[in-house]
């Protein structure tokens, strides 16, 4: 008898969140400023839906994404006082008009038997997606792309006993030259 995988990650997809918004932030890379900008999140009540942090062509700097959701009344403020502190080189808005943005998905499912690799590996091929291990009994998926891409594959595996997965959330970059 097969054991039963019991996950406690529940994937949400991105897309439901109709009031999100996705900001870059370029900062000075040293302790403590991803603690400075959290809070002034907090103090507005925005929440942190997903956050992007990695070091800059600049090792002395650091681009932060954060997709954060709350009153959109409130957003612009939230962006005047995270420009004010010390560290932040600047932090701007992106939407789908001004900017590329994409995610990666890592999904692990169990696939047992011949049919369900073959039906598996379909889907991961139709999202542009690869396998990066696999086991007798177990697949891990790679997907990236824009969030209802990725939303919808999760979707399609769902089919699977999904073990867990792992999503990086959003990364962009600002069209043309505009800096991001």
């Amino acid at each position: 008898m097969p054991k039963k995988i019991v996950t406690t990650d529940t994937p949400v997809p991105s897309s439901q969140n109709s009031a999100g918004h996705t900001l870059s932030i370029y900062v000075n890379n040293k302790a403590g400023v991803l603690m400075r900008i959290c809070q002034v999140f907090a103090r507005r009540g925005f929440n942190i839906d997903s956050l992007v942090v990695s070091q800059g062509r600049d090792i002395r700097f650091s681009r932060m994404t954060i997709g954060i959701s709350g009153d959109p009344e409130g957003l612009e403020q939230i962006i005047k006082q995270v420009n004010k502190l010390i560290d932040v080189i600047h932090c701007f808005e992106h939407t789908a008009a001004d900017a590329v943005a994409k995610e990666m998905l890592l999904v692990k499912f169990l696939a047992e038997d011949g049919q369900q690799r073959t039906d598996a590996l379909q889907i991961i091929e139709h999202f542009n997606g690869k396998t990066v291990d696999l086991t007798p009994t177990s697949m891990v998926a790679l997907i990236t792309g824009d969030s209802p891409k990725v939303d919808a594959a999760v979707g399609m595996l769902g089919q699977f006993d999904i073990i867990e997965t792992v999503r990086t959330g959003k990364v962009v970059m600002a069209r043309g030259e505009q800096p991001t």
